[in-house]
């Protein structure tokens, strides 16, 4: 029994018993230190995919036609890459398997949901005009839009990023919130370049906004908080069905969709 009180955690090799720690016991220095190890270099490693996304997004829409094609699927599978190699899991990433099936159910939903508008958006005259964009005003143009290019250009590497990447990172430094605060600005901001020839192109916004600097302005702002609010969205379908795949379909379904209907609405008023 006296081997007991000599030192706690040990077994007695007589009396085959195993001593608690005292309830005051603390921690390792050492376990502290690695704890704030793993914090830095999460955020070391937030902080290189936003760098990394930031050059991206300035490759892709100010350089060359062929760059805006390869640029983002390039950035984003090596983003994977990278942070698979420093530890992120399959599930942290959104593409564990455990999650495919809820994942496939809200993605369901989300597809209904968004064309269940869309169909309505369409029908009523006053809305119908903001369908009008000018790239895709053939059908056949919009087609391959919506089932290739929008795809495999923005919506699976966009989602691999922001719902994939930085969300399992950010879900390690601050939790859900933080995640859904940090992601979702992040997503509006990524959209700042497309968004610079939003009322030139679309009739409907250059009738409500104005052309010129100002509505220029006034679509990038509006294109910043509609992509922010549809980042949070995501965000949470990200979180409530834990897979990439329902984020996916609500992200295809508005931009694919939305092609298809610019193109019906443009077959249908010429």
């Amino acid at each position: 029994m006296i081997c007991r009180y000599v030192a706690a955690a040990y077994t007695c090799p007589v009396m085959s018993e195993t001593t608690v720690l005292p309830a005051d016991a603390h921690p390792h220095p050492l376990l502290g230190q690695l704890s704030a190890l793993n914090h830095y270099r999460t955020y070391v490693d937030i902080g290189v995919v936003v760098v990394v996304l930031a050059l991206t997004n300035l490759i892709a829409h100010f350089t060359t036609p062929w760059a805006n094609v390869v640029t983002v699927p390039l950035a984003a599978a090596g983003l994977v890459a990278l942070v698979r190699s420093r530890g992120l899991g399959w599930a942290e990433l959104g593409l564990g398997r455990e999650h495919w099936r809820s994942g496939a159910g809200y993605a369901l939903a989300a597809v209904v949901l968004v064309a269940s508008v869309i169909a309505i958006g369409v029908a009523l005259p006053w809305t119908r005009p903001m369908f009008m964009n000018d790239h895709y005003a053939t059908l056949s143009g919009a087609f391959l839009a919506s089932m290739i290019i929008i795809p495999l250009q923005t919506v699976i590497p966009e989602e691999l990023v922001f719902r994939g990447v930085l969300h399992g990172a950010m879900t390690r430094a601050w939790g859900f919130r933080g995640v859904a605060a940090a992601g979702s600005l992040l997503f509006g901001l990524w959209h700042v370049a497309t968004s610079l020839g939003l009322t030139s192109s679309n009739v409907g916004f250059t009738r409500i906004l104005g052309g010129g600097v100002a509505g220029m302005v006034a679509g990038v702002v509006l294109a910043v908080v509609a992509t922010g609010a549809a980042g949070f969205v995501f965000t949470w379908l990200r979180g409530r069905s834990g897979s990439l795949i329902a984020p996916i379909a609500l992200h295809w379904s508005l931009n694919g969709l939305g092609a298809l209907a610019a193109a019906l609405v443009w077959h249908v008023s010429t």
